[in-house]
């Protein structure tokens, strides 16, 4: 009876950690947010992986009810590009939005 009990708790943590490490893309469109984001975080820059590649720093996200910070990382330029704009939080009438970064 415990050893049934164990499994049948350990089975639902392991289905609500998927459902909460499951994080779907924000809507197409603008997202207003009402409340400006953290500040930004401190961030440990490693050697550079090979020639190439370009640091895209972290960021704040709005994921529906509170803001998830989103790690920097190594990325390849895509071709033709060198520089990454990172995005931004811009304010506008309805609150705040984020403009994605982009490369340059």
């Amino acid at each position: 009876m415990l050893k049934r009990k164990l499994v049948i708790g350990l089975s639902r943590a392991l289905v609500v950690s998927a459902l909460l490490s499951c994080s779907s893309p924000p809507p197409p469109g603008r997202v207003y947010v009402a409340r400006r984001p953290p500040p930004m975080r401190a961030e440990v820059i490693g050697a550079r992986p090979a020639p190439g590649h370009v640091y895209v720093r972290g960021f704040w996200r709005w994921q529906g009810s509170d803001y998830v910070w989103i790690p920097g990382h190594w990325a390849v330029a895509e071709r033709g590009f060198r520089e990454w704009v990172p995005g931004n939080w811009r304010h506008g009438r309805r609150g705040r939005y984020y403009v994605d970064g982009h490369w340059r």
